[in-house]
């Protein structure tokens, strides 16, 4: 008997996906289905292909693809330019893609990510939106250790002196990043906090070039933060994601681990979001 009819006898209810969906192997997969998808994805990436084309790319006979297609067409998938002979991708994917947007939350899709990244990392994970010339903090990850950052969902603390603030203000639009410069009064709060226009200038344009930022006790002596950015689909900065935690253990010589760790899981927020995350390069 089916598992869901056994289910149904035993009076549970299903909760939308059945004991086995960890197994991924063949025989839970339709094959038909994910041959279609192939084609959906990679028509996506096109700006207009012809059926023979699509063929030589994706190694799929004319008379499979043309199936798929018009499949695909019923459902405003995909579409046909009749002048051109051209197929693209449909009004519908669209549609999806913006019901998608609609139920993406940023802090709900950040809690796993920091969750790893602390595990991976030891250290706290914190995740920041931008308000005003301040940082709001919206999520955390604490570490397990006895000493620890701490930035509960709701503190602020000034874009200048903080990861994350240095980092929203590194990836926003320079027109953004300008105005906010000239207007807002950079406190200083040790000795290493970037009070000087130019000094910070100077510290954001490496953040660009390697992808992240570092918070070196510029807020608190004895704490270091290292943070990157987090993009939506429209490529703007969303958030910044970071780490931080006492010098004595987020020491110089792990910055660059720490960083390519904070990094990645930056990548994956942005992408969970729609987005395009940075490419890590060599020497970052």
């Amino acid at each position: 008997m089916p598992e869901r009819e056994n289910d149904l006898i035993a009076g549970r209810k299903a909760r939308g996906r059945p004991r086995a969906w960890d197994d991924k192997s063949g025989q839970n997969t339709i094959k038909s289905l994910d041959r279609a998808m192939a084609v959906f994805e990679h028509l996506s990436t096109q700006s207009g292909v012809s059926l023979s084309a699509l063929s030589d790319q994706t190694g799929e006979s004319t008379a499979t693809l043309y199936r798929i297609l018009f499949t695909l067409e019923t459902r405003g998938l995909v579409e046909f330019d009749q002048a051109q002979q051209l197929w693209h991708i449909g009004p519908a994917a669209f549609i999806v893609g913006a019901r998608f947007l609609r139920r993406t939350s940023l802090v709900e899709r950040a809690r796993p990510i920091l969750r790893e990244l602390m595990e991976e990392t030891g250290e706290t994970a914190n995740l920041g939106i931008q308000k005003g010339d301040q940082v709001l903090f919206v999520s955390q990850v604490e570490t397990h250790a006895s000493i620890r950052a701490f930035f509960p969902p709701g503190s602020l603390s000034p874009l200048h002196a903080s990861g994350i603030g240095k980092v929203l203000l590194a990836f926003m639009p320079d027109a953004e990043c300008e105005k906010i410069l000239k207007s807002s009064k950079r406190e200083r709060f040790t000795s290493y906090t970037l009070c000087d226009a130019a000094l910070l200038k100077a510290d954001l344009a490496q953040a660009q070039t390697r992808g992240y930022s570092i918070d070196g006790e510029e807020k608190n002596l004895g704490m270091r933060c290292i943070a990157a950015p987090v993009f939506n689909h429209y490529g703007e900065i969303a958030a910044g994601l970071s780490i931080s935690g006492p010098t004595s253990r987020v020491t110089e010589d792990k910055i660059q681990s720490f960083g390519s760790a904070v990094m990645s899981a930056a990548g994956r927020l942005t992408s969970a979001l729609g987005g395009e995350p940075l490419i890590e390069t060599s020497g970052r």
